[in-house]
């Protein structure tokens, strides 16, 4: 079938002048939600579709030969920015980019954007001849919870003044993860959130949502979805720009009324979704604690957590 059949399948639009970037989006949501839809009666209990029609990924929801035979005519550019400051420069860059270099989208073109507040201290790493580096020094944040806040400022910036131009794809993680098997194609869309390991079977009274009525990040009890994890998000640049501009706005209007939410930028990356859904919603498997008891739901874990040591890592003098 063609990609505007496909599209006329599912209720979608087909418009011929559209850019190449769209129709990828397009054909990657189809193909993905035929998946999981075809895949829904094979003894699989997780929820594979939300309710406003958006995949959700876990192993096996999805044909890695479709995709990759689908891609291999359709080139495309996938980008990464990643955050170390301070001693999460110390103690975790060189384990996270080792493992992204192994593992992050094999055989396409990746851009690993490296926001580093001392420059002398990026490791040296031999790549994939397909990924490549761009390192930037930034300002370091007096307290953690503004290195934190402040990153979606930075990720829009950076949107604006290059990276637009550069990738098809962004994902945007924390640098205390590391890569554990394969994370392809399958987690490409146009506004991709990732479901917290720890609240991932909860309902959304139970979940941490920020309650403070004042506060941008407000989400009133009762309401929500699922609740996100800020150490992965992505999409297209263009969303991913939405996204940063939208939680920095809460975030500068929160300051300005001496308001800090509960779980800072990932409050408001919450607040985000709950507006404006996902197109794509990512597992557990894909952003996993192993310090969780592992069940018959996680079949396979493709990014875990590092070990953390808060008293150490946040010590930002």
């Amino acid at each position: 079938l063609s990609l505007c059949r496909l599209s006329l399948c599912f209720g979608l639009s087909c418009n011929v002048s559209a850019s190449c970037s769209q129709l990828w989006l397009s054909l990657n949501f189809l193909l993905t939600l035929i998946l999981n839809v075809t895949q829904r009666g094979n003894a699989y209990t997780n929820l594979t579709i939300t309710e406003w029609s958006a995949p959700v990924v876990w192993h096996g929801t999805y044909n890695e030969s479709v995709l990759e035979n689908y891609y291999q005519n359709h080139k495309i550019t996938v980008g990464l920015t990643v955050f170390a400051v301070g001693r999460y420069l110390d103690f975790y860059l060189k384990r996270f980019l080792l493992s992204a270099d192994k593992f992050f989208m094999i055989d396409q073109k990746v851009i690993i954007y490296v926001m580093v507040d001392n420059f002398s201290k990026m490791p040296w790493i031999p790549l994939n001849p397909l990924h490549t580096f761009k390192v930037f020094e930034i300002k370091r944040e007096r307290r953690w919870q503004d290195i934190s806040m402040m990153r979606m400022k930075t990720i829009g910036e950076h949107i604006v003044n290059h990276i637009q131009y550069e990738v098809d794809f962004l994902f945007c993680m924390d640098v205390d993860q590391i890569f554990e098997r394969e994370y392809g194609l399958e987690t490409l869309g146009e506004s991709v959130a990732q479901i917290h390991s720890y609240w991932y079977q909860a309902t959304p009274m139970m979940v941490p949502y920020e309650r403070n009525q004042l506060s941008q990040a407000y989400i009133p009890m009762g309401k929500g979805d699922f609740y996100y994890h800020a150490a992965v998000f992505g999409g297209t640049p263009i969303q991913v720009l939405n996204i940063a501009r939208e939680c920095t706005k809460g975030i500068m209007n929160d300051k300005k009324n001496n308001i800090e939410a509960m779980w800072h930028d990932e409050s408001h990356l919450n607040k985000y979704f709950f507006l404006h859904k996902p197109t794509k919603i990512l597992s557990p498997e894909y952003c996993w604690d192993f310090r969780l008891k592992r069940n018959s739901d996680i079949r396979t874990v493709k990014l875990s957590w590092d070990i953390k040591d808060y008293d150490l890592l946040r010590v930002t003098a």
